[in-house]
């Protein structure tokens, strides 16, 4: 768009590319002026070249430098992250691709420990078990079973919460640089699923889906299921996987035992199934842990990281941070499992 002026008969370009190359063009224009020769003195001379001279066009060209990209908003941070593009880009495009896969292997080895279950650790119960422990065992597995596989599905299905965008009028405290969209408060724009969630928690590759305001209890309630299975499965299975293990390790021994084609296998998987369940008892049970106490403070892992680094700058200037959105434990609870009773 141009705009004329009245009077001067001048032109403005309205675009901004237009004016900074305009004006770059200004400044180079000054600094071909400044290399050539000034005359002066009386005898009409030419001035010698001085190192004033030189430190004057070298302002000049880092100011023609930083008029092609500086703004006042530039920063530190501003500089890394553009470095960090494509990184930022390949991580994001690697994990949206590896999602199905991490979702893959997630049934894979929850199969494969169903199996495993029923076709070596289970018989075992049956004829050494009496009734009463046999019908506890049945109950409780089988429990956490449809408990675990629920969550899951509920937490890979539902979506965590976005802004509406057919509506103008809602609260918001900024606007989102990608989606050109009000962010409400608490929302963050997740580069993977390229989209603002709400009380956004972290994209979970193992959900193929971001943690957020609505599938928040589906994951921690995975979590907590999937860290009971585990443990329950680890700890039932110990007495077999002793067992496994030193029939495993006859084998290196002379004569080696004559095991059976199925007894081999049911000592190899038996040992998968405790290594398995135990690391994923503990790595899980820490994950866990940690969002147990996310929770109890009215925070997400994001707002953690917020949280942290507002503490320390308001300490410096002597004030202290208080959480807007902690309730107390007990009501934090209540809201992220929707007990709470609305008036």
């Amino acid at each position: 768009r141009v705009c004329r002026r009245g009077g001067g008969g001048g032109m403005r370009m309205g675009s901004s590319w237009r004016w900074q190359l305009s004006r770059a063009m200004r400044l180079a224009l000054r600094c071909c002026r400044l290399c050539r020769p000034q005359k002066g003195g009386r005898g009409g001379g030419t001035k010698p070249w001085i190192g004033g001279r030189f430190l004057e066009l070298w302002s000049y060209s880092k100011l023609l430098l930083k008029s092609l990209y500086f703004n006042s908003l530039s920063n530190s941070d501003t500089l890394l992250d553009c470095a960090f593009e494509p990184v930022y880009w390949i991580v994001d495009n690697v994990t949206r691709w590896f999602g199905v896969v991490f979702v893959c292997l997630v049934i894979l080895l929850t199969t494969s420990v169903v199996v495993i279950v029923y076709l070596f650790v289970l018989p075992t119960f049956l004829s050494t078990y009496p009734v009463h422990w046999l019908a506890w065992h049945l109950c409780c597995g089988h429990w956490l079973l449809i408990m675990v596989v629920f969550h899951y599905y509920k937490a890979t299905t539902t979506s965590p919460g976005h802004p509406p965008k057919d509506k103008i009028h809602i609260p918001s405290v900024s606007i989102c640089k990608k989606c050109i969209t009000p962010k409400p408060p608490r929302t963050h724009h997740c580069s993977i699923c390229n989209m603002c969630v709400l009380k956004m928690d972290h994209h979970c590759p193992w959900l193929n889906n971001c943690v957020g305001h609505l599938n928040h209890r589906y994951f921690f309630s995975f979590c907590i299921y999937m860290t009971l299975g585990c443990i329950y499965c680890s700890i039932s299975s110990r007495d077999l996987f002793l067992e496994a293990y030193n029939a495993i390790e006859r084998y290196y021994q002379t004569p080696p035992p004559t095991d059976t084609l199925r007894e081999i296998t049911a000592y190899k998987s038996i040992i998968f199934l405790w290594v398995l369940t135990s690391s994923v008892a503990v790595a899980l049970g820490g994950l866990s842990l940690w969002h147990l106490i996310l929770i109890s403070r009215g925070e997400t892992s994001v707002e953690r990281h917020i949280n942290n680094k507002e503490t320390k700058r308001l300490r410096e200037k002597g004030k202290v941070f208080k959480n807007p959105y902690h309730h107390g434990w007990m009501n934090n609870w209540k809201l992220l499992l929707g007990v709470e009773k609305r008036r």
